[in-house]
């Protein structure tokens, strides 16, 4: 009977054991079944991290933290992270601490990183992303609260009485001012609606909306006009870069440079022979006997046709003869 009792407060035990590591597995808080590989993080503040709490990508469950302790220099707080082996974890992922909900359980959540990134090996680090510490928060948003309740106090009703009187004042005494300025814009603007006065025919009168449109209409021709022209200056300037046509011709044919060389350098040299009474021109323009002979033929030729004044027509020919000879 003792024997009977013992063996089926084993089996009760066994069972019980059994039951809770499948408890466990299924809850995820230990991987007995699973093989794993490891991870390590190191963060400034793991903000109420403790071990067991899971590790997830984009919400699902890969691991869990397995041990947390301070690293070599006592600045940072290692983690090493138990995942589950086959995950995929990028070079390029990073590692951040959060909570799920004010009230929620802490959790290291790892971001997908580029496909295309190399996977992580055992005992590897991975980059990490600093989460501002929640009570630091709560303190900022208690000294903004405490600080807009100040501001509110300060407004008492005295203050805003001193600040809204001036301008309550102000339009008790301009009333009818203020009520004649209204009736004016509403006139105003019901005149342009209707069309009427230079505002209301700008918006309402198609006369002079076909008038900007042909004015538009012709700017933009005129555009093309000059667009066009531009291009065939263009075009000719680039013939004459080219050396094309006479210009092209005069400014890129150093033959054509050439000869008009010369022939200013000869037309210099004849001017120069003139100048200096050389030649039939130059003796004509420098010879001063030629001029006096000149002048001297023009006044016999002078007398010649005065005295034809008085003779007859037989006796023209012998005085044109004396006169000369």
């Amino acid at each position: 009977m003792k024997n009977s009792m013992e063996t089926q407060l084993g089996l009760f035990v066994l069972l019980a054991m059994v039951a809770g590591f499948v408890i466990l597995e299924l809850t995820g808080n230990v991987n007995f079944f699973k093989r794993s590989y490891h991870l390590r993080a190191e963060f400034s503040n793991i903000q109420d991290l403790k071990t067991g709490d899971p590790v997830k990508i984009a919400g699902v469950p890969i691991g869990q933290v397995e041990k947390i302790g301070l690293d070599g220099t006592n600045s940072k707080v290692a983690l090493t992270l138990r995942l589950v082996r086959g995950t995929a974890v990028h070079t390029d992922s990073k590692a951040t601490i959060k909570f799920a909900g004010l009230l929620g359980q802490n959790y290291v959540a790892i971001s997908f990183g580029s496909p295309t990134a190399p996977l992580f090996d055992e005992g590897a680090q991975i980059q990490t992303v600093e989460q501002p510490d929640f009570s630091v928060l709560m303190a900022k948003l208690d000294e903004a609260a405490s600080g807009v309740q100040n501001l509110t106090k300060s407004f008492s009703g005295d203050k805003i009485d001193n600040i809204l009187g001036p301008f309550t004042d102000f339009m008790k005494q301009n009333n009818p001012r203020l009520t004649a300025m209204i009736a004016n814009f509403e006139g105003v603007s019901k005149e342009i609606a209707e069309g009427k006065g230079t505002v209301g025919k700008l918006i309402y009168d198609e006369t002079l909306y076909n008038s900007v449109y042909s004015s538009v209409t012709n700017l933009q021709e005129v555009a093309a006009e000059i667009k066009g022209t531009v291009a065939q200056a263009r075009a000719v300037v680039d013939e004459v870069n080219a050396g094309h046509g006479t210009v092209g011709r005069l400014l890129k044919d150093d033959s054509m440079f050439v000869e008009t060389t010369n022939a200013l350098t000869n037309m210099r040299e004849i001017l120069q022979k003139v100048n200096q009474g050389q030649g039939t021109v130059g003796k004509l323009v420098n010879d001063q006997e030629f001029y006096k002979n000149a002048k001297l033929s023009l006044q016999k030729l002078d007398k010649a046709t005065e005295s034809l004044e008085d003779t007859g027509p037989l006796s023209i020919i012998g005085t044109m003869v004396n006169s000369l000879f």
